[in-house]
């Protein structure tokens, strides 16, 4: 077995190499509207069970190294056949452990509360039978590659003399089955009480919290009344959680507070939208009850209000000026730890605590669809400095904001009167896609935009109500929008596939800059402007202008020749380059930190990163499902310029979070070390080695000359929408069935 003192050593690593003590910050701006004043408490339920097997010496070091110094360690009591209490997340053994592959033919069926349930229990064990036993993730979507560093179930002692948590809280589900085994909770807890102290104690049933009430001192230990489902009946009083709840001055009697469902304060609809807070937070502070909240990960869909954004959902609870609950459990303690201490009590106003350029992604295409007015004025309100305009050209010349040049893409194109309209152009990889140069600036604006939603796989959607909102904008619109914006500081025009519309006889350059000058950023220096593209020939024909020039590096790369550098900077002063060019990854897991950016930058070329997502699915297990962790491992740890978001508000919140001006940084505010998490997997459970990526020579950056615009002759369909036939490619009526196929299958996406 691993030695316990060798794997808290390593979990240290997980944060920064100059780990410091986890310190809370004396974050005076506001008092807190917690029941007493202070901070709210952070109680990791079963140590950091959001990544390590719950309720493991792993899961509980791991919390104590990356939480808040107050931490709080939550155990699920559970009792063994000869009265051991041990730490284990259900009343069934296997849902989180291998005893069922040890114990092949001793499943049982309990009743459990009432209900029939089938599967290991640890009533029938001793303690001494389950020494092999492994803990295991108990939960699918998360990864299972620490399973095979042999875990053994901890008792309750252990955990509280082993980890040594600064708070320890006992929750006790059960009571009543185990008495009816003939074990007693009441004496366990008893009896470890005269050799660990016990800050919570917690529980669903109320004649457990009364019978030990009088063996405790309450100000050494609290009672709190854990509340299940609404429509759920306690079984001492016959009565219903949710009639508990109207009878506060009841459960003060024998609790001084009560753990509630998080959806008791915030309830969310059936569409996962948040309906008003209720008024049980209030309501339990008015009756001298303290009040947490129970049911937080980071890696589970929260209320679509936040945007996949796990701090905004901590902050809602703690810091919304109304109120705010006296401590949280939660599976990621790293995450309300950093919310407590350097998120909560700021404000938009604040100042930037670190140097990042915030650009968007088709503007704050994570709530709207991207390039519409919405998004572009979310962006701006959320706090972008940059907003980019990825310019595609309609048949009449029109150059428009778009993130494709296949309409399918970004609009219900394949559900409009177009939908029989399609081209194949293997020049630009597209197979029955209708073309922006298909349609005229009027037929495009009888479209409506569509919301990307990337992580569709995952069943993980974007705002559906706003799914087809807002307006396209014409550059020359975007760019006046941009000028008027005064918390903006630029605009980053991308252009792609120039060539191509070339041959086509659309001159995008040209018209980019027409545009520019037309709007009178030309002669201007209030705001930035950015162009950008992957083919060095374009920007070759902005290289007379005053624009910062921007390289766009595609693929996914591991190093960088000294020659290259010096090709980019003969047509750009900036990069862009992927995530996974600073953090390589193998199945999720950061292996590595490059140098590429240190390259760049010592050539002075600005390095912005691209693309940063707040779904917990784009984002490496290192970071523990939080957009801001991500966010802060590039700024603080590879030490880049610039972001590219779809969510530009956590970008913004995040650089002006107060952590950052401190001398050290807290465990939760420092950047992790790539390939620390690689060093807790049993070698047999690393994951499979991936083909490095490659490396970026000068050949991959030198392009030709941009074609000379075609003379294309103009058709005489009256405005009619005829798909052109492209030198290198071929138009196509495709069959309806083939096209109600698409249709059916993108509004099945939009729908869900």
């Amino acid at each position: 077995m691993w030695n316990l003192r060798s794997i808290s050593c390593l979990l240290l690593l997980c944060c920064s190499a100059a780990f410091v003590s986890a310190q809370r910050s004396d974050n005076a701006t506001s008092k807190w509207l917690t029941l007493s004043g202070d901070a709210p408490k952070v109680i990791a339920r079963g140590g950091f069970s959001g990544l390590m097997p719950d309720s493991s010496f792993n899961a509980y070091a791991l919390a104590s190294a990356i939480s808040v110094a107050d931490w709080v360690a939550w155990c699920d009591v559970q009792l063994t056949k000869d009265g051991v209490g041990i730490c284990l997340s259900d009343i069934r053994l296997d849902n989180s452990s291998d005893v069922d592959v040890l114990f092949k033919n001793k499943q049982n069926t309990y009743l459990v509360n009432g209900v029939p349930q089938k599967g290991w229990f640890s009533v029938d064990y001793n303690f001494k039978d389950l020494a092999l036993v492994t803990l295991k993730q108990g939960v699918y979507s998360r990864s299972p590659r620490f399973d095979g560093t042999p875990q053994q179930i901890l008792t309750v002692q252990e955990v509280a003399t082993q980890v040594k948590p600064p708070g320890l809280w006992l929750n006790i589900q059960h009571d009543s089955f185990y008495s009816q085994h003939n074990l007693s909770m009441r004496s366990f807890v008893v009896s470890l009480s005269r050799s660990v102290i016990i800050n919570y104690i917690s529980s669903p049933e109320v004649n457990f919290l009364r019978s030990i009430a009088r063996r405790f001192n309450p100000r050494v230990t609290k009672f709190v009344f854990r509340f299940l489902g609404e429509d759920d009946t306690e079984p001492s009083t016959n009565q219903t959680y949710g009639s508990l709840l109207k009878n506060l001055t009841f459960v003060k009697t024998f609790a001084s507070g009560i753990l509630v469902p998080k959806h008791y304060i915030w309830p969310v609809d059936n569409s996962l939208y948040l309906q008003p807070h209720t008024s049980v937070v209030l309501d339990a502070h008015k009756e001298g009850l303290e009040i947490f909240a129970a049911d937080f990960a980071n890696d589970v869909p929260s209320a679509y209000n936040y945007s996949y954004d796990p701090v905004a959902e901590y902050l809602s609870y703690i810091d919304n000026g109304d109120f705010s609950v006296d401590g949280v459990l939660s599976d990621f303690p790293l995450t309300p730890s950093s919310s407590v201490d350097c998120f909560s009590h700021l404000g938009k106003n604040d100042k930037p605590q670190v140097k990042l350029q915030i650009i968007t992604s088709e503007g704050a295409s994570g709530d709207y669809p991207g390039c519409t007015d919405l998004a572009y004025t979310k962006a701006a309100s959320d706090g972008a400095d940059v907003l980019d305009c990825p310019v595609q050209m309609t048949k009449d010349g029109i150059p428009f904001c778009l993130g494709s040049i296949n309409l399918i893409d970004k609009t219900t194109a394949a559900q409009s009167p177009f939908s029989n309209i399609t081209t194949t152009v293997p020049e630009l990889k597209i197979t029955n896609g209708i073309l922006t140069i298909n349609l005229t600036w009027t037929e495009i604006q009888s479209l409506k935009p569509a919301i990307s939603n990337p992580w569709s796989v995952f069943r993980l959607f974007r705002n559906p109500k706003a799914r087809n909102d807002g307006n396209f904008m014409s550059l020359a619109d975007f760019l006046t929008f941009a000028k008027n914006a005064t918390s903006v500081s630029g605009v980053m025009i991308s252009i792609e596939n120039a060539a191509y519309l070339a041959k086509q006889g659309l001159g995008v350059t040209g018209a980019v800059l027409d545009a520019l000058n037309k709007s009178g950023y030309n002669n201007q220096t209030a705001k930035k402007v950015l162009i950008q593209s992957t083919d060095s020939s374009v920007l070759e024909e902005f290289k007379k202008s005053s624009y910062e020039l921007v390289y766009g590096v595609g693929d996914d790369i591991r190093d960088i020749e000294s020659s290259t550098i010096l090709e980019i900077k003969t047509f750009a002063k900036s990069v862009i380059i992927t995530k996974k060019s600073v953090f390589p990854s193998e199945d999720a897991f950061i292996i590595a930190q490059t140098n590429v950016v240190q390259k760049l930058q010592s050539s002075n070329l600005t390095v912005y990163v691209q693309l940063f997502d707040n779904e917990f699915v784009s984002q490496a297990w290192d970071f523990f499902s939080d957009s801001s962790l991500e966010l802060n491992n590039y700024a603080v740890g590879a030490g880049i310029d610039g972001v590219i978001t779809e969510y530009p508000a956590t970008a913004a919140r995040y650089r002006r979070n107060r952590c950052l001006g401190f001398k050290d940084l807290p465990p939760y505010m420092s950047p992790v070390q790539p390939g620390s998490l690689l060093g807790l997997m049993a070698p047999q459970f690393l994951p499979p080695a991936e083909a490095p990526n490659p490396v970026l020579t000068e050949s991959d950056v030198v392009e030709p000359p941009l074609p000379p615009v075609a003379k294309i002759n103009p058709s005489n369909d009256n405005g009619s929408a005829i798909a052109p036939t492209p030198p290198n490619g071929q138009s196509s009526v495709v069959a309806s069935i083939l096209m109600s196929s698409v249709a059916i299958l993108l509004a099945t996406v939009m729908v869900v």
